[in-house]
């Protein structure tokens, strides 16, 4: 089942000779519970891609759909309604709220919308990420694994169509960022959300589904898992 689409995507800062092309003609898809990573070098183009797909920059042309929605065509007030409810973002630099618990942080999007995760559904999260006997911390008192996890944990809650994750492990250390990847992985297998990840290192690349680069604004398909079982 197809998830998200994008075609032909185009993103252009500034006008004249003074432009500069992030994003030529993006076009791909992903279904549902696929797990794909995004490389490339700095100033590629891909945190242009993932803030496009994520509402939070407007692309130039082109067009989005997640889950049939087009969401292009909504108003600003939609397009935040729409991104809160289904789609899930992952930081490189946590941004929990640090007068916020862990559990505080990770029910936090649920709050926004008048809404509380049930108790059996939010002890399960917190096992699934191992911060069960953290749940009363607050940032300040955690590791920066551990407030990654609590991170991933806000990103899951609402269950969302999309999970984008712009370089999640890039403050970790080696464990923690393996650690990072196989919560990703989880969110794909056990709870069968899309997930789209942007990092620097291509052994984590390696082990998504699919590997996408961006160089100069345009993207190529290197393949990966889900490649091999389509052949």
């Amino acid at each position: 089942m197809e998830i998200l689409r994008v075609q032909n995507l185009c993103k252009t800062y500034g006008d004249g000779e003074s432009a500069v092309k992030a994003l030529t003609d993006v076009s791909f898809s992903m279904e549902k519970g696929e797990f794909a990573a995004v490389v490339g070098a700095s100033g590629s183009g891909k945190s242009t891609l993932l803030n496009c797909i994520g509402g939070l920059d407007q692309p130039t042309s082109g067009g989005i759909t997640l889950n049939g929605e087009d969401l292009l065509s909504m108003s600003e007030r939609q397009r935040t309604v729409f991104r809160r409810r289904n789609i899930g973002f992952i930081f490189q630099s946590f941004q929990l709220i640090p007068e916020l618990n862990v559990e505080q942080n990770i029910m936090f999007p649920l709050l926004l919308d008048y809404r509380k995760p049930e108790k059996r559904e939010m002890d399960e999260l917190l096992e699934t990420l191992g911060l069960t006997e953290r749940r009363k911390h607050l940032p300040g008192q955690l590791s920066g694994g551990q407030q990654q996890r609590a991170a991933i944990g806000r990103a899951l809650i609402t269950r969302p169509l999309l999970i984008l994750a712009d370089e999640p492990t890039g403050n970790l250390d080696s464990a923690s960022s393996l650690d990072v990847m196989e919560l990703l992985a989880i969110a794909s297998r056990k709870y069968g959300q899309t997930v789209l990840m942007i990092t620097h290192n291509m052994n984590l690349a390696a082990s998504a589904d699919r590997v996408l680069s961006v160089a100069d604004g345009r993207l190529a398909d290197l393949g990966g898992k889900r490649n091999e079982k389509l052949s």
